[in-house]
């Protein structure tokens, strides 16, 4: 059984005004399936699936590439970046990028060279699997598990459950489907054990332990264009070096030879088109039939893959760093942190340039377009998936001082009313329960920040997209701050309103109440938080 991604419709993409694109003679490719819209997206766009030839020469006529999940989209981007690099098919400096950017340079030649390519890129290839490690193929029926394991939001910790039950569930998967969730584990996988029982197979002790992936730890920030194209030739950081090879297959290239004496063996990209396709994980996939007669995968094993050297500038394009304890770190997905409060890093990033020419520095040199900033990440704990985390902000020339500024003091206006209902809570707390233990989870009671974070989001970006439209900063921001008055206020009220209407209740409502317009309106609380009278 073969299946090659650049012949077979494999991208779900959506495309511009409902049109699937059709593909010519030289691709090789069946006729796209499009699928009615699901009620999720805009009205204007249809659904199909494209192969990665089709993707690369109609990128001008898709919309955009659409995975199962944040990440999977942003694996499937960097793997079309990884092949344009191979291909060669990108600009060699940064006023050619602006070139390629404004006048949308076709991105066929990448395609082309996919045509002509004699890789081997069969999924289910005996010696030489797309994207995989061949030594696994001959344990896959005695030691393999279901495809489960393969999806990163299902295989969990891949210990998820005490009897595994899920990871043996055999339901396959259509091998398109597979393909993408390999690309997800090579980029976001985390760091556990892997269930592999090493020592039955004859592997190296240090087969099973995972290392997290190359963006299983940090924001991944991808400028998103009207088009697919678009969002290729925006990402397509220049390289004048010698062009590199695609990881197809890890017998490609000297990989992590998983010796007993050295677990920890790292490696450093050889180029951006080795840095975009990395593999991340081993994998075998076993092929099955699906009900339909078509290709799919009904067993699986991941274990650990490449461990990357500390990477330098270059290939850290879209980095976003923060101070963390006086210290700059990079940007992390955070449980208590929605992204959206750590925006003005990403303006910063785009004002100051401090690394000089990367992602940001490049989106500044733009005169006309307005591309979208998209962070995207995976929320983890202690190697377990939890969530992915992604959020959208907009970007226009010229005006990355004001977004900054508006990101910032935005940013510190919601943290100060934050801080206010605590205040609040904790005078409520005082006089309902005074002397009682446990004051965390009685102060937790009244506590209204949950609900004002969970509509200062939306706020948020309304006073972005004011600033983007070309508003004064000031406006945006004083009706930013009225509108998280606004949720505050409701926040605390919804809280009280379980007290009683007499006694010490009441006058504890009353002094929360009080205690949090006293603290929005002190002379130190930001200026677009304060009452104002005409």
């Amino acid at each position: 059984m073969r299946w090659d991604p650049r012949h077979q419709a494999c991208i779900p993409v959506l495309t511009i005004d409902g049109v699937p694109v059709r593909p010519g003679p030289a691709d090789e490719g069946e006729p796209l399936r499009s699928s009615p819209e699901n009620g999720d997206e805009p009205s204007r766009a249809g659904l199909a699936k494209v192969s990665v030839v089709q993707a690369l020469r109609y990128a001008d006529r898709i919309a955009a590439v659409y995975g199962r999940t944040p990440g999977e989209t942003v694996a499937v981007l960097d793997w079309l970046l990884g092949v344009l690099y191979a291909a060669e098919c990108c600009p060699e400096t940064y006023g050619e990028w602006l070139a390629w950017v404004e006048r949308r340079e076709p991105l066929t030649e990448a395609a082309d060279w996919l045509v002509r390519h004699e890789g081997v890129w069969d999924l289910f290839d005996a010696e030489r699997p797309l994207g995989q490690n061949a030594a696994l193929l001959k344990h896959l029926d005695a030691f393999g598990v279901g495809p489960a394991q393969l999806v990163i939001e299902q295989a969990g910790d891949y210990n998820q459950h005490f009897d595994h039950h899920h990871l043996h569930h055999p339901e396959p998967l259509p091998a398109d489907a597979a393909w993408r969730a390999m690309l997800t584990q090579h980029a976001f996988g985390q760091g556990r054990r892997a269930r592999i029982p090493a020592k039955e197979m004859g592997l190296p002790a240090p087969f099973t332990n995972l290392s997290t992936c190359r963006l299983g730890s940090r924001i991944r920030v991808l400028a998103l264009g009207p088009t697919l194209g678009d969002t290729l030739r925006l990402n397509l950081a220049p390289w004048d070096g010698r062009p590199d090879a695609l990881n197809l297959t890890w017998g490609d290239r000297s990989r992590r030879p998983f010796r007993r004496t050295g677990a920890h063996e790292t490696r450093r990209p050889e180029g951006p088109a080795d840095l975009h396709t990395v593999l991340g994980r081993s994998v075998a996939l076993r092929a099955v039939a699906m009900a339909d007669g078509e290709p799919g995968v009904d067993r699986v094993l991941v274990g650990p893959g490449e461990t990357l050297a500390e990477l330098p500038d270059v290939y850290r394009q879209d980095e976003v760093m923060v101070m963390r304890a006086g210290k700059p770190v990079t940007l992390k997905p955070q449980a208590s942190r929605e992204l959206w409060r750590e925006s003005h890093a990403l303006y910063a990033a785009v004002a100051e340039r401090v690394k000089g020419n990367d992602l940001y520095g490049r989106l500044a040199m733009l005169r006309s377009d307005r591309p979208e900033l998209w962070a995207v990440g995976l929320l983890a704990d202690k190697g377990q998936p939890i969530t992915w985390v992604d959020d959208r902000f907009p970007f226009v020339p010229g005006r990355e001082a004001g977004l900054r500024q508006a990101s910032e003091q935005g940013s510190a206006v919601a943290e100060y009313a934050a801080g206010a209902l605590r205040a609040a809570a904790t005078t409520a707390c005082e006089h309902v329960y005074s002397g009682a233990g446990d004051r965390s989870a009685h102060v937790a009671r009244f506590n209204g920040e949950p609900e004002l974070w969970a509509g200062a989001g939306a706020e948020f970006h309304a006073m972005l997209d004011a600033v983007a439209d070309g508003h004064p900063v000031a406006d945006a921001l004083s009706h930013f701050g009225t509108g998280i008055r606004t949720l505050a206020t409701a926040a605390l009220k919804a809280r009280l309103d379980s007290l009683r209407p007499a006694g010490r209740e009441l006058k504890a409502h009353t002094l929360a109440t009080e205690r949090l317009q006293v603290e929005l309106d002190r002379p130190d609380a930001p200026n677009p938080l304060k009452e104002t009278t005409p």
